[in-house]
């Protein structure tokens, strides 16, 4: 009986032995054979399980062993992974090296300033920094002028406010993050591009067509998202100045400082200021309005690579104001009188963000994260003797856990959300408050064999207290069937509720009277808005005359179960009610993008939009927008001098065909317009010369063929008549605009 006591002991003994056994390894980069030194962070384990861990900071590694285990996995990001056969216990050394350059195209030479990648299964185009300073783009607004994917469009001839499009809808279709924390949306959805400075971002994604679960139920037609830059690789100090000769002048200037090992801290301040009058149409309305604003924000980032966490604080306010109006309005003496039309926008914002995420020691590829946010947005705005007033308050959270389901090919992320919107809206003398708030859960499947095929998944559940119960399906699908070539597919549906003032302000700025047809729904008497999108794409890499190129053709359509219908189809009103019939949206764009020689770019983009909706009084194309777009941009750079200085040229052309206008045909002769306009074409450029690394200047021209819309306030001459409207935009107003600034950066 002791024996066989003794024998069963020792034989747990053993087994608990081969059990706590280990396996002991360094990756290093095959880059560097002859130094020794190891890849700091590589993610090591065994695959078809959970067993993992991560190389030190001599890229030493120690990893669990059982004769099981036949084949351990090596990846590091930019490098092959590697899956190697283990035979034995010996020390193991491996050397890795660089995905082949043929897995992400770069569009632009100098430093992939803007690509798409062949792996990635949603259809993305991202753009970074060096992108972004090709053209001035003082805010987020202004960030898309030199690629084809979003348009950039004017919503009023009084505030001049740039609001963009994808795919033939306007931005509230769109879900617009910042560091995939939804940030443009409910009071902010026409001013809010406009407060995040173009020098803030370090990247930008677009994605077409339906986004992930993950981040939310409201995109229908895609997703931006903004990464601002962090206080870990940004400069120490930079600053930036810029003039234009509309008046504009901006000053942004970043502080970072690091404090200790695991925490770094910046400061970002923006400021701008316009208030010289322009009236180059002679209609006694100001061209551009006086504006003045000033935005701070103070990021902390920390990140602790031995315990895994790693954690963003954001902290921001900004102060914002707008005038515009007639040449002599002086908002002291004339505001709430009949005699001198104004208007001013005053808006007042805090927010706060914060992420915070673990990366499981022992299972690299298992993660998870918190998302926090809070903003509170007060804009006080008249337009005439018109008043809108918006307070909004929003809290968000979003918790995602993220791993694996057998091993890497197969990926999963799961969590749950929560959103509280309280809306304080004042229309003229009509309060339209309200409470919005949804709980939701998500999970989101992801396989990807590396090669020539990957699927994305997701589903997500959410009760909204006054939009119900409602599921939102997304698939997204990869497939390569040879070399640089990819084709996508992706279908999905996205929910959301139409906040029908705040997204169509420059109502008030015209005699037009409300008319909201009220059909008993939960916000505005209206139903919320609900559509799913379709889309294919294919991209081909290719090589001419051995210079590389890529071409992508990319069609999409949005079919609307049910829109907020914005009818401007009577001069008289503007009418809101849901959708009764169809409202299809269709984009077709084909881009190509190819090098000729060394440093020199050209991107060229054709885009058609179909987009039409059932009216009150019929079956109408979209008015404002046109069917035909032609895009192309070009860029060159000089070769970098003994002294670190050369020179850099963008040129951006874009020709915007013909549009419908709402009907006018019941005005008074002289303010009839009519049923479309006329083609035109816009030419931008800009001269940058870098001294150094540190210092740098540019020049350039806005709509440099100086485009102008004739006319483009309707019932100038008695703007509190009753046929006083500024909405009616299509072209530019202003004219061309010459600017110049400077750039000076410590590292």
């Amino acid at each position: 009986m002791k024996f066989k006591v003794l024998c069963c002991a020792f034989i747990l003994i053993s087994v608990q032995l081969i059990a706590q056994q280990t396996l002991k390894g360094m990756v290093m980069d095959a880059n560097l054979p002859k130094d020794n030194q190891g890849v700091f962070g590589a993610n090591v384990y065994w695959l078809n399980t959970k067993i993992g861990t991560t190389t030190n900071n001599k890229g030493w590694f120690e990893i669990p062993y059982k004769p099981s285990y036949k084949k351990l996995v090596v990846s590091f990001v930019g490098y092959k992974t590697d899956t190697i056969e283990i035979k034995g216990l010996e020390n193991l050394h491996h050397f890795i090296t660089e995905e082949s350059v043929l897995e992400e195209v770069a569009v632009s030479a100098t430093k992939q300033a803007t690509s798409r990648s062949f792996l990635q299964t949603q259809n993305v185009f991202t753009v970074n920094s060096e992108e972004l300073l090709k053209a001035a783009c003082c805010n987020l607004a202004e960030s898309f002028e030199t690629n084809p994917s979003i348009d950039v469009n004017f919503s009023d001839a009084l505030t001049g406010t740039r609001q963009i499009q994808m795919l033939g809808l306007n931005s509230p279709y769109l879900m617009i993050s910042q560091e995939n924390i939804p940030m443009v949306r409910g009071a902010s959805q026409v001013y809010g591009l406009t407060f995040t400075p173009g020098t803030w971002v370090e990247s930008i994604q677009i994605t077409k067509g339906a986004g992930s679960v993950v981040n939310g139920f409201e995109s229908i037609s895609g997703q931006i998202n903004a990464e601002l830059v962090k206080p870990h690789t940004d400069n120490k100090f930079f600053i930036n100045g810029y003039g234009n000769l509309n008046g504009r002048l901006e000053l942004n200037t970043h502080f970072n400082q690091k404090l200790s090992e695991k925490w770094q801290t910046g400061l970002y301040v923006h400021g701008n200021l316009r208030t010289e009058k322009f009236d180059n149409n002679n209609d006694n309305f100001l061209d551009t309005p006086l504006a003045e604003q000033i935005n701070i924000m103070n990021r902390w980032q920390y990140a602790n690579n031995e315990t895994g966490w790693v954690s963003f604080l954001n902290f921001r306010f900004l102060d914002d104001k707008k005038q515009t109006g007639e040449l002599d309005f002086n908002p002291d003496v004339n505001r709430g009188s009949n005699t001198i039309w104004g208007s001013e926008i005053k808006t007042q914002r805090f927010d706060f963000s914060g992420k915070l995420g673990y990366v499981f020691p022992e299972l690299p590829f298992q993660s998870m994260g918190l998302q926090l946010a809070y903003s509170s947005h007060d804009q006080d705005s008249y337009f005439g003797l018109r008043d809108y007033n918006i307070k909004h308050e929003s809290v968000y959270a979003n918790y995602i856990f993220n791993s694996i389901i057998g091993d890497t090919r197969h990926k999963f992320k799961t969590g749950i959300s929560f959103t509280y919107d309280d809306y304080e809206e004042l229309v003229e003398t009509t309060n339209f408050s309200r409470d919005e708030n949804a709980l939701g859960v998500f999970f989101e499947y992801a396989y990807d064999n590396s090669e020539d095929f990957s699927l994305t998944a997701g589903l997500r559940l959410d009760r909204h207290n006054l939009l119900g119960t409602f599921v939102t399906p997304r698939l997204h699908v990869r497939y390569a069937p040879w070399r640089k070539g990819v084709f996508r597919a992706s279908v999905g549906k996205g929910t959301r509720s139409a906040n029908v003032f705040a997204e169509n302000q420059q109502l008030f700025a015209s005699s037009r009277q409300i008319n909201r047809i009220n059909t008993g729904g939960n916000i505005y008497g209206l139903n919320p808005e609900e559509a799913w999108n379709y889309g294919v794409s294919f991209l081909q890499g290719f090589k001419l005359f051995n210079r590389k190129g890529d071409v992508t053709f990319d069609f999409y359509q949005t079919n609307f179960e049910n829109q907020v219908v914005v009818d401007w189809e009577n001069p008289r009103q503007i009418s809101f009610y849901n959708l009764d019939g169809s409202s299809i949206a269709n984009s077709f764009q084909v881009e190509m993008n190819y090098s000729p020689f060394n440093k020199f770019n050209v991107r060229t983009a054709y885009k058609f939009f179909d987009v039409s909706t059932d009216y009150i009084s019929g079956n109408l194309s979209k008015p404002i927008q046109p069917q035909h777009r032609f895009f192309m941009n070009a860029s060159y750079e000089t070769i970098k001098s003994d002294r670190g200085g050369l020179w850099k040229f963008d040129t951006t052309y874009n020709f915007i065909g013909k549009q419908r206008l709402p009907n006018t045909s019941t005005n008074p002769i002289g303010l009839q317009l009519p049923e479309y306009t006329e083609g035109y074409s816009l030419l931008n450029a800009q001269i940058t010369k870098v001294f150094s690394d540190r210092f740098e200047v540019y020049v350039g021209g806005e709509n440099i063929t100086n485009v102008r819309q004739e006319n483009p306030i309707l019932g100038s001459e008695d703007p509190f008549g009753s046929n006083f409207d500024s909405t009616i935009v299509y072209a530019p107003i202003f004219g061309s605009a010459y600017y110049a600034g400077f750039r000076y950066k410590l590292n």
